[in-house]
């Protein structure tokens, strides 16, 4: 069910706001419809905005979520932001429906009754009543208006709010805009142009440099030819020179290209940022805080409104009292006058005055808040015009922007050549690293299939071997024919590993020739990257999976060179007629190849010189933490598996221990069953045995065996023994794991085939018909080393021929013959067959002697390695034996030093001690007895000098002590005589003040009678 509300449209121009009743199922060109009947605004000029979307007009509205209450939609009319479109024109304001001032009163246009009458009093109160109206309709007069210019006023601000909110939006559009360009299109540009620049730069710069250096590289002789000699026949040299012509002039063109777009790009960025910082010349806060503070206008009007509707209410009520001669005795007309008087005065001096004053204040109001709408709307419409034109300058740098970003591929693509040029000679180098590797790969390769060969053959011996065993325990029992027809003495064929011949037209050349042919020279490298030639290394050696990480990301290379699978095997293992040093020093050449080819690979891609020393710092430091980590990591490692060759070793310990008690007890149960065969009847081993033949397969540690009924009683009557040691040893059996089980299958197999020889001389045997037949005891024996096939009859026992009796009838004879023919033929061709196999072995021990040639070759060449090994290894040991000799004499020295030097220390903590005590007789007093006391314990040279020394210093610190004492007691007795001196001259000065204070009393009668003298005579 659709949505129906209101839709508040503001217009950012002038502030209105406009509500229109719509659906949100309704399109945006309905409202766009309503807007212009309303506004006068055409569709063409309306630009519609929720929030930060523009509204399309063929979208309903339901798709930006309005109506709502909580959005608002700002129209922008393009019309006026255009740059040519006129100024807006001042804002109008209007008042309607507002009362004018009122008439002054009059009686002879209000009269009244007591006009004429002839108390005073009673003709002067319809005048105040005329007066105080007056005064009342004069006063709402000025509140209405008053009211008005304030509501106006906030009308004005919240239109203002409007406009704000409005040049918000405009910002946020506009910042967006510029925010895509910038990041989605400048930055990303200028970031690869600056790479591509400096490289092409560089190209142009190097390309006299790299013409010369492939000059001056020859090709190996094998690769030369009349046309290629070195490096640089690859390329057309005039070509050459004709495309750097023209890469020159093309990289100088868009170049400066480049510069006008960062100009424009700048003027842009500073327009931009000035107009998202441009505001208002006034705060609408600060105008929103006076029309709070002009509040309070209005409400002293409605209370001085309230106060002269009371004074009218009064004089009414006086007025009407007297006209129905109602008028108390108390309340006379005089009274009501004079009562009147002051209240008509404050309404004249008071009220009215003050309503009038509040008025000239909201007219001030008025005409500050149409000032600032004025100036809004101005700044919005200078605003919306500068923002229209930097959208517009927007649009024409992203066409610029994608032309040059065109020419810029067009640039890449013309520079190839020289790319081409730069990289001729890494990519060489990397060529040759990887020929060295590819030939150090398939010596490995091919030492992988010998090892494989021998441990198949090895498994085949063990095969043999097994079969013969168990032919030679069956074999005198069951008839050859019928063994042959199961199939039984079949042996496997030996394993031949062909390997279909492969890189045989490598070049050859080793590492001397790599640097002889492709020098390091050859990769184009600048100073500054010899300078951090460990940057690369670092990168190359220590983190090969994690290089691009460590260049910022700045390179991708397409293949990733993992030569783990050549170096599984960590440790040094022979394999077959290859020795470990040649496999290793195999697998470090693969290595080696694999990381020259790496680092060849990355100075094609990685231009050292674009990195400064910071990220240079950073990236060395990133390859010694990841460094630091591998190490840690492998010491890690390394632990790990200590502490599980530590459990597995007691894990084996455990296990050769249960294997021990185990053969004990099976010995121990072998000897026992020796003396029970001893006492028993063969029957009862022949019962015995068929019962626990089932068994046997375990014993014998080999698969299940499907023989005829009669041979298995043949072969039960040649074991009676098994089944004793099978039940007894089926019992600890069950306790064990399965490692246990193989051991344990392992010893019975043994002790079975040692059981089993023990019955092998039978010879005959008796039938039920008492008729006896003559069976060969012989056993054919397979050579388990491939090399023959040997079939052997033991002496004593005699042949078919012989076997015949003389009194066997001629049926029994042609029988007879029949089976020895049958055996001839069948013996004849088990002959054949080994005369085969012999000759495959005699080829195969050709094959061997070649091989044992180049064996002893290679073991002569392993030989005198290690006979220089050993040479250095006696030159480090004659090394050491002197650097040990020279720690030993060094170790004598310090420890001849270092007896005197604690003995010296600790005499020096004595006299510390000593001089630490406090006074001076204290002092010496130590010192003497610490020099008694040197003297008593030890008789040393060193020890007598410091005896001596401390028993001089003891002397001097006495000798000094007691003149210290001396000055003491001299200094007291100085002390003392001054004080009595200054006692005496005290007392001297004393007579001498009292003297002359005598003499003065004495010279002054004289002086008196001197002058009466002198002044008689004067008379």
């Amino acid at each position: 069910m659709s949505c129906r509300g209101k839709l508040v449209v503001h217009v950012a121009e002038n502030g209105h706001s406009y509500r229109l009743e719509c659906n949100e199922c309704n399109l945006v060109e309905a409202v766009q419809k309503l807007i212009e009947l309303m506004c006068g605004i055409s569709i063409n000029d309306q630009l519609l905005f929720c929030s930060d979307l523009k509204l399309e007009s063929k979208r309903p509205l339901s798709d930006y979520k309005v109506p709502s209450d909580e959005r608002e939609v700002f129209l922008f009319n393009k019309a006026r932001m255009r740059s040519h479109s006129p100024h807006p024109a001042p804002e109008q304001v209007e008042f309607v429906n507002i009362p004018d001032d009122p008439p002054l009163p009059s009686s002879s246009h209000y009269p009244h009754p007591l006009d004429d009458a002839s108390d005073p009093a009673l003709k002067a109160l319809p005048s105040y009543e005329r007066q105080f109206i007056y005064h009342f309709q004069y006063g709402d007069a000025i509140f209405s208006r008053t009211t008005a210019k304030f509501e106006t006023c906030k009308r004005l601000l919240q239109e203002q709010k409007v406009q704000e909110r409005a040049l918000e939006i405009a910002r946020g559009n506009l910042d967006r805009l510029y925010k895509v360009i910038h990041q989605n299109y400048y930055t990303g540009f200028v970031k690869c142009y600056s790479r591509l620049h400096h490289n092409h730069t560089n190209l142009l710069a190097n390309f006299g440099r790299d013409i010369e250096k492939l000059r001056s590289i020859k090709l190996p002789p094998p690769l030369q030819s009349a046309q290629i000699k070195c490096l640089l026949d690859f390329v057309k040299e005039e070509n050459l020179h004709k495309s750097w012509e023209e890469c020159s002039s093309s990289h100088k063109q868009y170049e400066n290209k480049v510069s006008v777009f960062n100009l424009d790009f700048i003027d842009l960025k500073s327009s931009a940022e000035h107009i998202l910082s441009d505001k208002p010349s006034f705060v609408i806060e600060d105008l929103e805080l006076s029309i709070k503070d002009h509040q309070c206008c209005i409400n002293e009007q409605k209370s001085i409104m309230q106060a002269l509707s009371k004074d009218v209410d009064t004089v009414k009520k006086l007025v009407e009292d007297c006209l129905s001669s109602q008028m108390s005795s108390s309340l006379r007309p005089h009274d009501a006058v004079s009562a009147l008087g002051p209240m008509y005065d404050s309404h004249e001096k008071s009220y009215l005055p003050k309503m009038l004053s509040c008025e000239r204040e909201i007219s001030s109001l008025l005409d500050s808040c149409r000032d600032k709408k004025n100036k809004m709307n101005t700044f919005v419409h200078v605003f919306m015009q500068k923002i229209a034109h930097v959208q517009g300058t927007i649009k024409d740098l992203c066409c610029k922007f994608s032309v040059l970003q065109e020419a810029l591929k067009q640039l890449n693509i013309q520079f190839e050549q020289l790319k081409v040029l730069h990289g001729i000679g890494p990519a060489y180098r990397s060529c040759l690293s990887e020929v060295v590797k590819r030939k150090a790969e398939k010596k490995i390769y091919m030492a992988k299939a010998e090892q494989l060969v021998e441990k198949l053959a090895s498994e085949r011996d063990a095969e043999v071997r097994r079969r013969e065993e168990f032919l030679k325990v069956h074999s005198a029992y069951i008839p050859r024919d019928i063994l042959a027809s199961m199939g039984l003495f079949d042996i496997p064929n030996p394993c031949i590993a062909h390997i279909a011949p492969f890189d045989s037209n490598l070049l050859d050349i080793g590492f001397s020739g790599l640097e002889r042919y492709a020098p390091e020279s050859s990769l184009g490298l600048s100073s500054k990257s010899k300078k951090h030639a460990s940057l690369r290394s670092s990168l190359s050696i220590s983190n090969d999976d994690s290089r691009a990480d460590e260049v910022e990301g700045s390179v991708e290379f397409p293949e990733k060179y993992d030569y783990q699978e050549f170096l599984e095997g960590s440790e040094l293992v022979e394999i077959g007629s290859t020795s470990k040093m040649e496999i290793e020093n195999a697998k470090l050449k693969a290595e080696l190849a694999s990381k020259i080819a790496l680092i060849c690979s990355m100075s094609v891609e990685l231009d050292y010189e674009s990195l400064d020393d910071s990220k240079l710092d950073s990236i060395l430091k990133n390859a010694a933490d990841k460094t630091t980590e591998a190490l840690h990591l492998k010491d890690e490692y390394e632990k790990h598996l200590q502490l599980m060759l530590k459990m597995k070793q007691m894990e084996c310990e455990s296990y050769q221990k249960r294997i021990h008690e185990l053969e004990h007890k099976l010995s121990d149960q072998y000897m026992r069953g020796c003396q029970l065969s001893a006492d028993k009847h063969v029957p009862n081993f022949v019962v015995s045995t068929t019962k626990t033949y089932n068994n046997q397969s375990e014993v014998l540690g080999v698969g299940e065996v499907h023989m005829h009924p009669t041979v298995k009683e043949f072969s039960c009557a040649s074991t009676p023994l098994k089944s004793v040691i099978t039940d007894e040893h089926d019992k600890p059996q069950e306790g064990l794991d399965d490692n246990m089980m193989d051991t344990s299958s392992m010893i019975n197999c043994q002790l079975d085939s040692s059981m089993l020889d023990l019955h092998c001389d039978t010879g005959r045997l008796c039938s039920e018909g008492n008729k006896t037949a003559s069976f060969p005891d012989s056993v054919m024996a397979l050579g388990t080393s491939n090399m023959t096939i040997s079939m052997s009859h033991p002496p004593d026992v005699p042949s078919c021929e012989t076997a015949i009796l003389p009194g066997m009838d001629a049926k029994v004879s042609d029988r007879v013959v029949m089976e020895l023919q049958n055996s001839l033929a069948e013996k004849s061709s088990q002959l054949c067959n080994a005369e085969t196999k012999n000759q495959e072995l005699i080829d195969k021990v050709s094959k061997m002697g070649r091989e044992l040639d180049i064996n002893r070759k290679i073991l002569g060449e392993s030989q005198m390695k290690c006979a220089h090994l050993k040479n250095c290894l006696h030159e480090a040991r004659e090394e050491a034996q002197s650097y040990l000799c020279a720690a030993e004499r060094r170790a004598s020295e310090y420890g001849a030093l270092c007896i005197p030097s604690i003995k010296m220390h600790g005499l020096f903590e004595s006299l510390r001690r000593c001089v630490s005590s406090v006074g001076m007789a204290a002092i010496s007093d130590s010192l003497c007895a610490l020099a008694q006391s040197l003297a008593s314990e030890s008789d040393d040279e060193g020890c007598a000098e410091f005896r001596e020394c401390i028993q001089i210093l003891a002397d001097k610190v006495g000798l000094l002590s007691r003149q210290h004492t001396q000055l003491l007691e001299r200094s007291s007795k100085a002390e003392d005589e001054n004080e009595q001196l200054i006692k005496e001259l005290v007392e001297k000065e004393l007579v001498n003040t009292l003297y002359l204070n005598h003499q003065l009393e004495n010279q002054v009668p004289r002086l008196c009678l001197c002058c009466t003298v002198s002044f008689r005579i004067s008379l």
